[in-house]
C-alpha cells in the first residue's frame, strides 16, 4: 500500500516512517527538507512546507495514496487545507489529535468549574467547551477540537483520529524526564514535589509504542470509517510512582518528598489548579478494535529514554527551574517544622 506521512522526521514520525518501510509499505514522507536522517534509504521525499499543500495536489494525485498520514495538523485551517487537497485522491485519512480536546483537561487548569469528569475518559467523554487552549504567540490557532469536526465532516474522505496521551522517549523535543533525571544524576538527596502532584495521574505513552498505534490505524483495512481512539499506556501510576520508577531505572537512592503547595519552591509548582481531576484515558477501544497492545516495557522504555536525555539535555536550560538552594530550603524548614 501506499502511504503519505506528513511530517515524520521530528520525534513520533520517525518510528511510524520505519515501522512502515519496514512491514513493506510504498512510504513517502512529505516534508521542508530540514532532515532526513532519521528515515529509511528507501523511503520517499517529496518536499514542501504544509502551508503549501494544496500547490502538490497533482503530485499527490500521481502518487494516489491509500492513506495518508497527517501527524502534524494544529488547526482548523491545517485541516481543512488535508481535506480540500487529498479528497478524490487518497483512500483515508489518519489524523493525529491529542488528549487536550478534553474538558478533564481544562478543569485540571481551573478553566472549568468542575466538578472533576469520571476517569478513565473514553472517546465519548465531553470535549472542552473552550477552544483555543494556549494563549502564547505561535499557537494561537492551535485547536484539536477543530482538526477532528472537520476532517470528520469530509465527505469523500474517511478520516481516524488518534488522540495521543503526554509522549516520552528517545527524540522528545519537551525533554519531559530531564527534571528529573538530572537532578538524581547530580546526587539530589531529595526530589521535592507537591502533595497534589505527587496523587495525581496522567496517561502516557512511550513514543514507539505511541508509533506503533499510528502504524495500526494507518495499515488496518478493515478499520471503521470516521472512528477515534485514544492512545496510550493503561493504568498509569501517580506521580509520585512514576517519579520512583525513573529512580529505580537509574538507581538513585534519595527521598521523594511531597509539600502542601504553598510550602513548595515556586519554581516546582506546575501550576495544575484541580488535581482531583485525573487526566486518564481509556484506551480499551484501540486495544479492542485494532489489536494495539505496547511492545516495549516500562523499565525497556524508561532505559532508551533517560540514555537519549543524558545524551541531549535542554539546549536553552533554565537555572532557575534547579533552584537547589531553594529546595534545600524548603526542605530544611520542612524538617525543622516536624521537629
Amino acid at each position: 500500500m501506499k502511504i503519505l506521512v506528513i511530517g515524520g522526521t521530528r520525534f513520533i514520525g520517525p518510528p511510524v516512517v520505519r515501522m512502515l518501510a519496514e512491514a513493506g509499505h510504498e512510504t513517502v514522507v512529505f516534508h521542508r527538507g530540514g532532515s532526513r536522517r532519521n528515515l529509511p534509504e528507501e523511503v520517499g521525499e517529496i518536499f514542501g512546507d504544509r502551508k503549501e499543500l494544496p500547490n502538490f495536489r497533482e503530485t499527490f494525485r500521481r502518487l494516489a495514496p491509500g492513506v495518508v498520514v497527517d501527524m502534524i495538523p494544529m488547526s482548523e485551517s491545517d485541516a481543512r487545507s488535508v481535506v480540500e487537497t487529498f479528497s478524490g485522491i487518497a483512500g483515508r485519512i489518519v489524523a493525529i489529535s491529542s488528549e487536550d480536546v478534553y474538558r478533564a483537561y481544562d478543569i485540571v487548569r481551573g478553566l472549568h468549574p468542575g466538578p472533576p469528569d469520571p476517569t478513565p475518559l473514553t472517546e465519548d467523554s465531553p470535549l472542552r467547551e473552550r477552544l483555543f487552549p494556549y494563549d502564547r504567540p505561535g499557537v494561537e490557532e492551535y485547536e484539536k477540537i477543530l482538526v477532528e469536526k472537520t476532517v470528520m465532516a469530509a465527505p469523500n474522505l474517511p478520516a481516524t483520529v488518534l488522540r495521543l496521551p503526554a509522549v516520552y522517549g528517545p527524540g522528545d523535543y519537551q525533554n519531559r524526564l530531564f527534571p528529573y533525571i538530572k537532578r538524581m544524576d547530580d546526587g539530589r538527596p531529595a526530589i521535592l514535589i507537591g502533595e497534589d502532584i505527587a496523587r495525581w495521574k496522567w496517561t502516557m505513552g512511550f513514543v514507539e509504542d505511541v508509533a506503533h498505534a499510528i502504524f495500526l490505524a494507518a495499515t488496518d483495512y478493515g478499520i471503521a470509517p470516521d472512528r477515534t481512539y485514544n492512545v496510550g499506556e493503561e493504568n498509569p501510576p501517580t506521580h509520585r510512582e512514576w517519579i520512583e520508577e525513573i529512580a529505580r531505572a537509574i538507581g538513585w537512592s534519595g527521598e521523594i518528598v511531597a509539600l502542601p503547595k504553598e510550602k513548595l519552591p515556586p519554581h516546582l509548582d506546575p501550576g495544575l489548579a484541580n488535581t482531583d481531576q485525573n487526566w486518564v484515558v481509556d484506551t480499551s477501544r484501540i486495544r479492542a478494535e485494532l489489536g494495539y497492545e505496547e511492545k516495549t516495557t516500562r523499565k525497556e522504555a524508561l532505559r532508551k529514554t533517560i540514555e537519549w536525555e543524558r545524551e541531549n539535555p535542554p539546549e536553552n536550560l533554565d537555572p532557575k527551574d534547579f533552584d537547589y538552594p531553594a529546595e534545600d530550603a524548603a526542605l530544611e524548614k520542612l524538617r525543622a517544622d516536624s521537629g
